[in-house]
């Protein structure tokens, strides 16, 4: 009997996210269908860890626009003390709220639904860690990055990630700041940075 070849999936199909390490490592997590969500992969989120070894345990950790929650389930997962995930789609947000719950660690991930900008403008508490992947269309990057030089959301010495489009320009970031690293990856370029000391940056 001829075997049929298994369909391709749909455009816009919900997939899995898998946690790369730690306590939750190799859980995979369910994609919401969701136009426009793009996944932080594996490889990158790797990388990125690699970066922040020694800094994540113990972090507060903001995910500011959170989408399937790649960047702040990982930071969980290897330590961190309390991951806030923002994410302005109500149905998005849910949904994170329902994989939170299957991990039990409604103690240390927060849900916000709320709109990204809006929540920083508003925000009442600091962080060690900052994870700006909004859509690449637009200028949401760097209008978060201007309101998070204003100083409120962050620690001293945070590190600030920023993920955007490759085939554009890197964006343009607040006086004082500086590279600690970088990386591309398919359509995507990846950097490090945030208020920290040019003499520790090659550390970061």
């Amino acid at each position: 009997m001829k075997r049929r070849r298994p369909s391709p999936p749909r455009p816009g199909a919900p997939g899995r996210l898998r946690i790369v390490a730690g306590e939750w490592r190799g859980r995979r997590l369910a994609v919401p269908k969701a136009e426009g969500l793009r996944p932080t992969p594996d490889r990158v989120r790797e990388t990125l860890f690699n970066w922040l070894q020694g800094i994540v345990p113990g972090a507060r950790c903001l995910d500011l626009f959170a989408g399937a929650g790649g960047l702040g389930f990982e930071a969980a997962s290897r330590g961190a003390a309390r991951v806030v995930m923002v994410e302005s789609v109500p149905e998005v947000a849910a949904h994170l709220r329902e994989q939170v719950q299957r991990l039990d660690a409604g103690h240390r991930i927060e849900v916000v639904a709320d709109d990204a900008l809006r929540y920083l403008r508003r925000c009442d508490e600091t962080f060690d860690l900052v994870f700006l992947d909004p859509p690449f269309q637009g200028d949401l990057l760097s209008r978060s990055l201007a309101i998070l030089a204003e100083g409120r959301c962050l620690r001293p010495e945070a590190r600030v990630y920023l993920e955007y489009a490759a085939s554009g320009d890197l964006p343009a970031l607040p006086e004082g700041w500086h590279v600690a690293r970088e990386g591309r990856a398919g359509d995507s370029a990846h950097l490090l940075t945030g208020p920290i000391a040019e003499a520790s940056v090659g550390g970061a």
